[in-house]
């Protein structure tokens, strides 16, 4: 591209995964945020919760001074307790329900209005159907609660049978809760992310065009399919060019390419969105080092990319 990146995107990173001793709501939150909140290269930060109150006002402040748009990953939450939004035991539905409630009010209170959540498990092909409609129910809910606050519900698209084994999933199925919920109400959106494409055996285009008009947020990563031994192995978000892996700079150039072919990205640069980083350290590696990789493997993308 002959403009720089952004004049066209948000670069943003999902601070949990790239610092996963936060992901269950405790650790040492405020100096790796400080960190990302200070590099100018990032303009969307996305955290999850924070336990404890205190510091939980501490992030607020610091978050208001950056500037950044954020956003708020309620994920960790329904995954480390093992919630379910699609369960067909309603109690345990219900407390999925009322955990993201709780999620919503946490970000609103921080002054963050997009609330990032995930499917249930995928059932199998014959109770599919009932599992989506235990799933419209719960996103009825939540986006009823979240429109009080003014906020927005954003289901992650996920992998199917491989590792977090999501009711969605599939392009198709997701395009289907999508309109089902859109019906009714206008604060719902998708979001898609380059690291489940390989998982779910979709190229970018069929992971993207059926439900281009329901995308609202973008993640890109890597994930790792060869060897069950792998520490990377699965939906683990190692950097790119981890040896492996599926998805590199080629990758990233034609996710790129289909990110402006499907409006989501504008080659005039009227309207920038958000493309957020989400790796992972694998083992003992050094987590700004794996964050400088992805803005390496971004930039080089970008100097690549024809649109």
């Amino acid at each position: 591209m002959n403009t720089p990146l952004h004049h066209h995107i948000k670069p943003g990173l999902v601070h949990f995964m790239a610092f996963p001793e936060v992901i269950k709501g405790h650790g040492e939150v405020k100096e790796s945020l400080q960190r990302v909140l200070a590099d100018e290269y990032f303009e969307v930060v996305e955290i999850t919760w924070i336990k404890n109150p205190a510091m939980r006002e501490e992030v607020r402040e610091m978050l208001i001074t950056s500037g950044v748009e954020v956003k708020y990953g309620a994920q960790p939450r329904l995954l480390t307790q093992g919630l379910d939004l699609n369960s067909e035991d309603e109690a345990h539905r219900q407390r999925a329900i009322d955990d993201i409630r709780d999620a919503i009010d946490d970000a609103v209170g921080m002054g963050i209005r997009d609330i990032g959540i995930l499917s249930g498990k995928y059932p199998g092909e014959a109770q599919k159907a009932k599992a989506m409609d235990r799933l419209q129910e719960s996103l009825y809910d939540l986006c009823a609660y979240a429109s009080l606050e003014i906020a927005n519900i954003v289901l992650e698209v996920f992998d199917q049978i491989i590792d977090k084994k999501c009711l969605i999933g599939t392009a198709a199925d997701a395009r289907e809760i999508a309109e089902r919920i859109c019906r009714r109400y206008n604060n719902f959106g998708l979001l898609v992310d380059l690291s489940h494409i390989p998982l779910l055996n979709e190229s970018p285009a069929q992971a993207l065009r059926p439900v281009q008009e329901y995308i609202c947020h973008i993640h890109i990563g890597n994930c790792y399919m060869k060897n069950l031994d792998d520490p990377a192995y699965g939906d683990q978000h190692p950097r790119f060019g981890y040896p492996g892996g599926a998805n590199d700079v080629p990758e990233i150039v034609g996710f790129l390419k289909e990110l402006f072919h499907i409006g989501y990205l504008k080659k005039d640069g009227s309207v920038r969105m958000p493309v957020s980083f989400e790796i992972k350290p694998v083992g003992e590696e050094d987590p700004y080092l794996v964050i400088a990789n992805a803005k390496r493997k971004l930039n080089e993308a970008w100097a690549l990319l024809e649109v």
